[in-house]
C-alpha cells in the first residue's frame, strides 16, 4: 500500500471513530466511570462505617440481660422455687463441662475461636433481607448473638444491625473468647421460660449445668434454632425429625473439629427431655420458706432487700424435704381436716404455726407457716405476738438450777422440793402482789417440783419465780435465746409465760435445754451464692453454754414426765421425749413444745379473727378449750414420728443430773385435796385433753384480757400482762377462761 492510500485509511477510522463516539446519557456510563464511582462509593461507604465504628460505644447492658431470678432449694439441692420474673441463673463458663461449651459452638460458628466476631456475608444478608421484607435470616456469629442478647434487642431493623455489627467488633477486641461464650449461653433463651443454660438443664433435664452430658448439651444447643419448634415436649412430628437432624449436625461437627471422638459420637443416643412442669411459686408453705430466709441473709448476712430483689442469687435452705412434707402431713390431718374454713366463722379463726430444729446443729429442718402464703400472708412460724404461756415454765426452772435457788424456808430448788400447790395462794417475798388461780380453782396441797411441772401448777412457778427472782430468770431466758420487749417485766406474772414469743423462739429455747444447755440459734440458711459473692453463716448456729448442763439436763427430766404422766401425754411415742404444753389467757393461743434426743420442735394454735385482732380457740377445732395437750401435742406426735429414721428414734437423753432427782410424779401428798393429784381429776381431761371440761369456773381476771394487742407483722407488739394470770388448761392444768399464759 502507498503512502496515499495509508493516509486514506487512517481517515476513514477517524471518521468512523467520530462517529462512534457517546452522546447524551451515555457518555456519563462508560466502563471507566461506572468502575471509578464504584471504587468511590466503596470508600465512602467504608469512611461511613469508620465515623460509625468511632462514633457507637458499647452500651451497658440492656436491663432484661441482667435480670436473673433467685433460687431456692432444699438442703439436699432440690429446687424449692424460683422468684424474679426472668427465670435465669447465671453460672460462669468453669461450671459447664468443656464438652458441653463445644457443642454451642459447633452449632452456632464453627469459626468463633478465630473469627473477628463478625460475619460480614451473613449480616449483609440480614440486612439485604430486612430491606426487601423477607424477615429473619441467620448467620450470625456467637459474637453478634451476644450482642444482641445483652446489648441490643431483638427488633430486625437496619439500624439495629449495623449496631450489632458495630459493636460485636469491638466486644471482640475488648473480651476474651471465653467470656463471650459465657455471656451468650447464659443469655439465650431456650423455650420453656428459661433464660440461660442453667434455668434451661432444669427445665428440660433436672439437672444443674454443671451435670450435663455432651448429648444433653447438644439438644440444648440444637434448641436455640427454634426453641418452640424444637422443644420435644410440644413439637410435631416434622419439629422432632428436626431437632434430631439438627442435634446429629451439632455432634458431626464436633467430630469433625475433633471436638468429639468419633466411637463416643457413635455411641450416643437422642436425650429425650424431661416432660415440663410448672414453676414452683409462693403457694403453700413455700412463701414462708422464701420469706424466712429472705429475712434471716437481711438480719444475719447484711443482705439488703433491693439486693435479694436484684435476683442471681441460689439460696440453700437447710429444709429437709422429707421433714417438710411430715409436718404438713400432721397439721393437716390433726387440724385441717377437723375444721371447715369456708362454712364456720370460727374455724376460720384458727391458725398454726411450728417450728422444727435440728438440735446438734441448730438447723431448721421443717417450718408450718399457715393454711398458705397466698392466703395467709403473716407466718405463725415466726410471729410473736401470741403468749408462749406455760411453756415457759421450764425456763423458770432451769433459772432456779442455774442461780442454786432455794425456797422461802431456805430449801435448794430441784424436781423433788416441795411446794405449796394451793389456787390462788398468794406469793411471799414479792414486791408484786401475785395469786394466780389453778386451772379449775383446784388445790393440790404440798407438791414436788416434778410434780408441779407434769400438771403445770401456777401457784409453785409463780413462787418459784419470786424465790429465784424474776430478774435472774429474765437473764436466763434472754440468754437461752428468747427476745426481750416491753411486754417482758420482771414481774411474777412473767411465770406464766406472758411475754410474746414465735414457735421459732421457743424451737430455740427448747434446743438449747436439749443441747445441755450450749445456745442453739436456730437458722433456715445453709448458704447464699451469687456469682462470686458467697454468703454462709457469720457464727455457728451452736454457741456457747448458756446455762450449765445440770440445769439443762434436769429440765428435761422434769419434761419428760409430762409427757409419760403429764398433761402432754398425747405426744408419747415409740422415742424418748420432753416437753410442756401451754394455753394462754382466754385460749387465744395452745402450744405444745417439745424435743427427743435428735429433734426439737415447737406447735403451737392462734385465735384470730378476719381484721388480725385475738379471739378465743374455744369450740373450735374441739368443743370447750383447745389446749397443748390435744390438737398441738397431737400435731407434734405424728410429725415426730414420721420425721425421725429408726436410729434416731431409739436415742435416749443422756442426762447428768442431781442423784436422786426423778421424772416421775408424787405419791399421794400427806395433805390431799379434795382429789389425790395423783389421779386424775375428774373435773379436768388429761387422757384427752380435747373434751369439754365439766366445770369452768365463773370468775373473771382482774384485767380484761381483750388488752392483748391485734397483729403486726412487724414483731412483738407492745403487751401488758394481766395481774392475775392462771394456769395451762393443758391436760390436768389450766384456768378454764381465767387469764393463762
Amino acid at each position: 500500500m502507498g503512502r496515499a492510500e495509508a493516509r486514506q485509511a487512517r481517515q476513514r477510522g477517524a471518521r468512523r471513530a467520530k462517529k462512534a463516539k457517546p452522546t447524551g446519557i451515555r457518555r456519563f456510563f462508560t466502563w471507566r466511570k461506572l468502575l471509578g464511582t464504584f471504587f468511590g462509593l466503596c470508600l465512602l461507604a467504608m469512611g461511613a462505617f469508620f465515623v460509625i465504628y468511632l462514633l457507637v460505644p458499647v452500651p451497658e447492658a440492656n436491663a432484661q440481660a441482667e435480670m436473673q431470678s433467685n433460687v431456692y432449694k432444699y438442703s439436699d439441692g432440690k429446687i424449692l422455687a424460683r422468684t424474679g420474673k426472668i427465670n435465669r441463673e447465671i453460672v460462669g463458663l468453669e461450671k459447664i463441662p468443656k464438652e458441653v461449651q463445644d457443642t454451642f459452638v459447633a452449632a452456632e460458628n464453627k469459626t468463633f475461636y478465630k473469627d473477628s466476631g463478625v460475619d460480614f456475608k451473613g449480616t449483609a444478608r440480614g440486612v439485604m433481607n430486612t430491606l426487601t421484607g423477607k424477615g429473619k435470616q441467620g448467620g450470625s456469629t456467637i459474637t453478634q448473638q451476644y450482642v444482641k442478647n445483652y446489648y441490643l434487642n431483638q427488633d430486625q431493623t437496619v439500624t439495629r444491625k449495623l449496631k450489632e455489627l458495630v459493636i460485636s467488633l469491638k466486644v471482640d477486641q475488648k473480651k476474651e473468647k471465653s467470656e463471650i461464650l459465657a455471656g451468650y449461653i447464659n443469655t439465650s433463651y431456650y423455650g420453656r421460660n428459661a433464660y440461660g443454660i442453667q434455668a434451661a438443664a432444669q427445665a428440660y433435664y433436672g439437672v444443674d449445668a454443671s451435670k450435663l452430658n455432651v448429648a444433653q448439651g447438644a439438644y440444648l444447643a440444637a434448641l436455640l434454632q427454634a426453641p418452640s419448634q424444637y422443644d420435644w415436649a410440644v413439637a410435631t412430628d416434622t419439629g422432632k425429625k428436626l431437632v434430631r437432624a439438627r442435634w446429629n449436625y451439632v455432634l458431626n461437627n464436633m467430630v469433625e473439629e475433633e471436638w468429639l471422638d468419633s466411637g463416643e459420637r457413635t455411641g450416643l443416643k437422642f436425650p429425650v427431655p424431661k416432660a415440663p412442669k410448672a414453676a414452683p411459686g409462693m403457694e403453700g408453705q413455700t412463701g414462708y420458706l422464701v420469706d424466712a430466709a429472705n429475712a434471716e441473709l437481711e438480719r444475719s448476712q447484711g443482705i439488703s432487700e433491693e439486693e435479694i430483689k436484684a435476683g442471681g442469687w441460689t439460696i440453700t435452705l437447710n429444709i429437709d424435704e422429707k421433714h417438710q412434707k411430715a409436718l404438713v402431713k400432721a397439721v393437716d390431718k390433726q387440724l385441717e381436716e377437723k375444721l371447715e374454713r369456708k362454712k364456720d366463722k370460727a374455724d376460720a379463726t384458727v391458725q398454726a404455726g411450728a417450728t422444727s430444729v435440728d438440735p446438734k446443729t441448730g438447723h431448721i429442718v421443717a417450718l408450718y407457716g399457715g393454711i398458705g402464703a397466698t392466703e395467709h400472708w403473716l407466718s405463725n412460724a415466726t410471729r410473736r405476738d401470741y403468749q408462749p404461756a406455760s411453756t415457759f415454765k421450764p425456763v423458770v426452772l432451769a433459772s432456779a438450777i442455774e442461780n442454786g435457788a432455794e425456797t422461802q424456808d431456805g430449801a435448794k430448788i430441784g424436781l423433788n422440793t416441795k411446794y405449796d400447790g394451793t389456787s390462788k395462794r398468794p406469793v411471799k417475798g414479792s414486791d408484786t402482789p401475785f395469786a394466780p388461780e389453778n386451772e379449775d380453782d383446784k388445790d393440790y396441797g404440798p407438791v414436788s417440783v416434778q410434780r408441779a411441772t407434769n400438771s403445770s401448777i401456777n401457784s409453785v412457778f409463780a413462787q418459784m419465780i419470786v424465790d429465784v427472782s424474776p430478774g435472774k430468770v429474765k437473764k436466763t431466758a434472754i440468754a437461752m435465746g428468747m427476745k426481750d420487749g416491753k411486754d417482758f417485766p420482771e414481774r411474777p406474772a412473767m411465770s406464766l409465760g406472758t411475754m410474746g414469743a414465735s414457735t421459732w423462739d421457743m424451737a430455740g429455747v427448747y434446743a438449747t435445754l436439749d443441747n445441755h444447755g450450749k445456745k442453739v440459734t436456730p437458722t433456715i440458711v445453709k448458704s447464699a451464692e451469687r456469682q462470686s459473692r458467697k454468703a454462709e453463716p457469720k457464727d455457728s448456729s451452736i454457741g456457747d453454754q448458756a446455762i450449765s448442763r445440770e440445769a439443762a439436763d434436769t429440765t428435761t427430766a422434769a419434761m419428760t414426765g409430762v409427757v409419760k404422766s403429764g398433761s402432754g401425754t398425747n405426744a408419747a411415742g415409740d422415742y424418748e421425749a420432753a416437753g410442756k404444753t401451754g394455753t394462754s389467757e382466754n385460749n387465744r393461743s395452745a402450744w405444745f413444745v417439745g424435743y427427743t434426743p435428735e429433734l426439737v420442735t415447737a406447735v403451737a394454735l392462734f385465735g384470730e379473727d378476719p381484721k388480725g385482732g385475738q379471739v378465743t380457740l374455744t369450740n373450735t377445732v374441739n368443743e370447750g378449750r383447745a389446749n397443748g395437750g390435744g390438737v398441738p401435742a397431737k400435731i407434734w406426735q405424728q410429725y415426730t414420728t414420721g420425721a425421725l429414721d429408726d436410729e434416731a428414734a431409739a436415742a435416749e437423753f443422756d442426762l447428768d443430773i442431781e442423784e436422786g432427782a426423778t421424772a416421775d410424779p408424787d405419791p399421794t401428798p400427806t395433805e390431799a385435796p379434795s382429789e389425790t393429784p395423783s389421779q386424775t381429776p375428774s373435773k379436768t381431761p388429761t387422757d384427752e385433753p380435747t373434751s369439754t371440761p365439766t366445770r369452768t369456773p365463773t370468775k373473771t381476771p382482774t384485767e380484761d384480757p381483750t388488752q392483748t394487742p391485734s397483729i403486726t407483722p412487724s414483731g412483738p407488739p407492745s403487751f401488758t400482762p394481766p395481774t392475775d394470770p392462771g394456769g395451762d388448761p393443758g391436760g390436768t392444768d389450766g384456768t378454764g377462761g381465767r387469764v393463762k399464759p
